[in-house]
Formats: structure tokens, C-alpha cells, sequence
């Protein structure tokens, strides 16, 4: 098997699973056919997928990239979330029919000593980093590790803990690396709905609840990615002691990336994915990380 047929079957794993975990995803592709925006799930451009890690030495993203990095993804900037604690890269994919990747890390030594105690305590069950063992070449295998847990189901007095210091740190202990959300990029939608703005109404038509922090559309200085996101739906989670409480899942995002001003005398036939901005914007992003927070989640 071909390292692009390996890349299909991994990317074809995570998304089943993705799709399993987070309800608003088959809600919106329904939504979507039913409004007549596509005809068949297949049409949807996936913008790009996203990974939270913990940076601890055995793990993190210089673990978890490799993966990647195997099947022809080429790492590109470096993003700082100073507030969030979070370092963060993004990966450009071997064709352009794949997503980008985006992986961030929470900076666990910048934590209060408690709080490092606690992650350690979960993260040091694994003794060396667990993608070395792996055969990146067998997609079953590269599938099953990035759905299997990589530690101990941790206590809710330890997720409550970490909850009230970095919500980010409370999600990953929880839901280890499972992929955090998928994007769809709006552009190439149909007329009428490939408009960041105009999909938020058709989202809100639906009943779906989008992110505000930041406003509901995050546009980047330049003016080149506009990006929203639904809300992560809480969900029921059952902690090592028996005990359950609704936490937050996942949720979808969408980009609307415009054309570079090198380009806008193409005709809309003949832009490609690379006469759109490309790359991302860290404080897009960093309002796009609390749709799984408290401050959004518990909104009315």
C-alpha cells in the first residue's frame, strides 16, 4: 500500500470516528443537502483538521507529527498562545485535495506545580514516545493508536482541578489525541452560501449555535481567512471513580479563505487552493479553542 493510500485510510478512520463523536456534524451535512447547498457529503472541501497535545517530553507535537510528516505533510509556521499556554504549527498537506493539520501543545511546565502533577501523573504512564513503535505504514495501526487511550481514564476531581486552571488541560486529559474538529471551507460552496457570513445564517437558520468569542466571524488582520464555529454539544463522560458529568465534546469549524490579491482578476473556474490565502491566524484560533470552554458552552 502506497503511503497516500495509507494517508486515505488514516484520514478516512478519523473522520468515521469524528463524525461518531460529534452529532453536529452529521446535523449540518443534513442541513446542508436538504438546503439544497450540496448534493452528496463528498462535495464538502475539508479545510483543515485539528489535534490538542500535551507538551510533555514523550509526547507533544514532536511526537505526534511525526505521523504526518511520514505520509508528505510539510510542517510550516509556529504559532504562540501566551494567554492559553499553547504553542502551536501547522502542516501543509501532500496534495491539495487533503486537509492542512493543525497541532497545538499545551506548555505543561508553564502550569502551576499542582496542575504538572496531575497531567504527569496520566502522561508518565507513557514511558516513551508511542509513536516510535508504530508501523506508519499500516493504516490499522496508525488508526488504532490515534483512537486508543494513551493513559488511565482520569478522576473528576483531577479534570475538575485542571479545569479551573487551563480548560484546554482538562479536555486533553480527558480526550487524549482524538481529532478536536474538522473545517469546511465555505469558498467553494455554492453562490448564496459561500460567504462566511451568509453559512453563519443558514448555521443559525438550522438552530446551531455558534462560538462569539472574538464576534462570530474571527477575521484575520489581513482580511484573507474568516473563520466561525459551532459550539462543542456537552456531553456525558464517565470518570475513573464511577462519577459523571457533561463535559465539552467537539465541535465543527468553517473558513472562508479569500483570494490573494495577485489573483482576483482569475476567473472563479480558475482559482485553485493556492491563490487563496493560505496558513492560519493565531488570534482567530485562540477564540476558536474556547468552543469548548465553560465561557461558551454555558452560554443561554
Amino acid at each position: 500500500m502506497s503511503r497516500i493510500e495509507t494517508l486515505n485510510n488514516v484520514l478516512d478512520g478519523l473522520m468515521t470516528r469524528y463524525k461518531q463523536r460529534v452529532p453536529d456534524v452529521g446535523a449540518i451535512i443534513q442541513a446542508m443537502l436538504q438546503d439544497g447547498i450540496i448534493q452528496h457529503p463528498d462535495e464538502i472541501e475539508n479545510d483543515h483538521i485539528a489535534f490538542r497535545t500535551m507538551g510533555v517530553s514523550q509526547l507533544g507535537i514532536k511526537s505526534f507529527e511525526k505521523i504526518f510528516l511520514h505520509y508528505g505533510y510539510e510542517k510550516r509556521d509556529y504559532y504562540n498562545f501566551p494567554g492559553k499556554k499553547l504553542d502551536a504549527y501547522w502542516y501543509a498537506p501532500p496534495a491539495d485535495r487533503y486537509p492542512r493539520i493543525f497541532v497545538s501543545e499545551l506548555r505543561v511546565s508553564d502550569l502551576s506545580q499542582k496542575a504538572q502533577d496531575i497531567i504527569k501523573s496520566y502522561t508518565d504512564e507513557v514511558t516513551s514516545d508511542p509513536v516510535d513503535k508504530l508501523d506508519l505504514d499500516n493504516a490499522m495501526e496508525v488508526d488504532r493508536f490515534l483512537h486508543s487511550p494513551l493513559w488511565r481514564i482520569p478522576s473528576l476531581e483531577d479534570y475538575n482541578i485542571l479545569a479551573e486552571e487551563s480548560e484546554y488541560a482538562s479536555w486533553v486529559i480527558y480526550n487524549r489525541y482524538y481529532l478536536n474538529h474538522f473545517t469546511i471551507s465555505i469558498h467553494n460552496l455554492k453562490e448564496g452560501f459561500n460567504d462566511i457570513a451568509l453559512f453563519n445564517n443558514f448555521l443559525e437558520k438550522h438552530g446551531f449555535k455558534l462560538n462569539t468569542s472574538g464576534g462570530k466571524i474571527k477575521v484575520s488582520p489581513d482580511g484573507g481567512l474568516l473563520q466561525s464555529a459551532t459550539v462543542a454539544e456537552m456531553i456525558e463522560a464517565t470518570f475513573a471513580d464511577g462519577e459523571k458529568q457533561h463535559i465539552s465534546g467537539s465541535y465543527v469549524e468553517f473558513a472562508e479563505r479569500k483570494v490573494l490579491p495577485a489573483y482576483v482578476h482569475l476567473a472563479k473556474e480558475q482559482i485553485k487552493r493556492l491563490h487563496r490565502r493560505d496558513g492560519f491566524e493565531a488570534n482567530n484560533a485562540d477564540k476558536i479553542f474556547e468552543s469548548t470552554y465553560s465561557s461558551q458552552t454555558k452560554g443561554d
